[in-house]
């Protein structure tokens, strides 16, 4: 599952949950670049909640988007992640990195209430 919800006028909160197959990440991507058309200086609070790795497929239509992502990380200033699992903590900083202007910081699901004031400050 991948869930995109729109938080006022600049903030996307995204869910992920379980596998995505190429269709599953087909409509993801849809949804997130229609809910980010309009957001400038955003920022993005994504929770991963079940990680499995995206199939072949769903890696392709991603790939095949790049340009189009690369474009739509540019509309955020910063997004946190709340995930248990210490090395997606540090892969989502590592991302952070690769992307100018772009600052990720990686919290505990339980820190919900420090990603949200991180993200405000």
């Amino acid at each position: 599952m991948f869930k995109v919800t729109l938080q006022g006028t600049n903030r996307l909160d995204i869910e992920l949950s379980g596998k995505l197959d190429a269709d599953d990440m087909k409509i993801a991507l849809d949804e997130l670049v229609g809910k980010s058309k309009d957001i400038e200086g955003g920022r993005m609070l994504y929770e991963i909640i079940d990680f499995h790795i995206p199939s072949l497929g769903a890696i392709g239509v991603e790939l095949s988007r790049f340009p189009e992502m690369f474009g739509l990380v540019k509309k955020f200033d910063r997004a946190a992640v709340l995930t248990d699992k210490t090395w997606l903590k540090k892969v989502s900083e590592f991302e952070g990195m690769l992307y100018p202007g772009l600052v990720i910081k990686a919290f505990n699901r339980d820190q919900r209430a420090e990603a949200e004031a991180w993200l405000s400050s």
